[in-house]
């Protein structure tokens, strides 16, 4: 019986798993899109360093708008995933939550908390400029989800860090855009 289950699942799992990774590509794609507010947009080829992925973002015409980065970090229910968009002076057009293991009705709210016009809008903000904090911490100026502050604060560093990975290279400058690294520098 083991032996027959154990087929009976390795056969749906390859089954399955070219449609799965269609819809996560496809899912990622949209929230590509979504991050750097436009439908029309050509998305270079990923770049991976150091648990980050960076996808260089142009427009029809081929301008820069910035990077999509996913970025990682466990917060109070496990691993959360984001997506996070900037143009190219670093600062923030959007982001989405790809993954989390958080709290429903709680931590949960992190997709949506931090969006514009929400309570901790982050859209806008460049944290390499920005304070990324929430505001029961020093010098913290963003508000917190209720009741969620270890998952305010993974969420924030996450964003943080991926601003750090993005800027990697130490280019700030509005003459030189910066790319997403290819290797540690």
């Amino acid at each position: 019986i083991a032996i027959i289950a154990g087929g009976a699942l390795a056969y749906v799992n390859d089954f399955t798993a070219p449609q799965i990774e269609k819809i996560n590509k496809e899912n990622l794609d949209a929230g590509i899109k979504s991050v750097m507010g436009s439908d029309d947009i050509q998305v270079a080829d990923p770049v991976e360093n150091d648990g980050f992925t960076c996808y260089a973002v142009n427009d029809a015409d081929g301008n820069s708008l910035g990077s999509a980065v996913t970025t990682n970090e466990n917060a109070f229910g496990g691993p959360m995933k984001i997506l996070v968009g900037f143009d190219n002076e670093g600062v923030i057009l959007g982001y989405t939550v790809l993954e989390h293991a958080e709290t429903p009705g709680l931590g949960a709210k992190a997709n949506t908390w931090f969006q514009k016009g929400q309570k901790g809008d982050i859209i806008g903000k460049n944290p390499g400029k920005d304070v990324f904090k929430v505001s029961k911490d020093v010098e913290g100026g963003i508000d917190a989800i209720t009741a969620s502050t270890i998952t305010s604060r993974a969420f924030l560093l996450a964003i943080e860090n991926a601003y750090n990975q993005y800027f990697a290279n130490g280019t700030e400058s509005t003459t030189s855009v910066p790319e997403c690294p290819n290797e540690k520098q």
